[in-house]
């Protein structure tokens, strides 16, 4: 099954809620795909010899790898570092995480400025490009591992919004915009 992917409702009540809007509006991975944002399912129980694993990272030249723990009992300054991951950001690089074990929020940003929630399980992996407003929290279960994969050295730099000066951004406003048509 395909990554389930959503609008966010407007409720400022807790980040690791669902927030589905009722009625539920789901988003396509086609719609993700237009945002940048790619999706594969992989078996999670094998990361460590799948082939397919092995197949993405060589054509995406992901070359970096590590692995993080998230949860109370495993990251220093849990509630802090939730806190900052949810800030709404960009980095100047792709981000790419693999869920080996638990679940996760990603939230992007589309181009009408809502947020879409994209619930993360175990086998998931995407890829937010440079230049997206997004940001990332638990949900309720409060624990996830992911692997973290990187073109070359990690950078780790989040630029909070506004970041609409970097080039980034720009390139990423420019990717979403159909032939013809101007940047705003």
């Amino acid at each position: 099954m395909a990554v389930e992917a959503w609008y966010m409702d407007s409720s400022e009540e807790g980040q690791r809620k669902p927030h589905r809007r009722n009625p539920n509006e789901p988003v396509s991975l086609d719609k993700l795909k237009r945002l940048g944002v790619f999706y594969w399912k992989l078996n999670a129980d094998i990361y460590e010899t799948d082939p397919e694993l092995e197949r993405i990272r060589k054509e995406q030249g992901y070359s970096y790898m590590d692995i993080i723990s998230i949860h109370k009992d495993t990251l220093p300054n849990y509630e802090e570092k939730l806190k900052m991951f949810f800030e709404e950001h960009l980095h100047l690089d792709d981000e790419i995480r693999y869920i080996l074990d638990g679940q996760a929020y990603f939230d992007v940003r589309c181009e009408e400025e809502r947020w879409i929630r994209i619930a993360m399980k175990k086998g998931d992996m995407i890829t937010l490009p440079a230049g997206i407003y997004h940001r990332f929290t638990m949900d309720e279960t409060n624990y996830t591992k992911a692997m973290r994969l990187f073109v070359g050295e990690p950078v780790w730099k989040a630029y909070n919004r506004p970041a609409d000066d970097f080039d980034a951004r720009q390139k990423y406003l420019a990717s979403l915009q159909e032939p013809g048509e101007k940047a705003v």
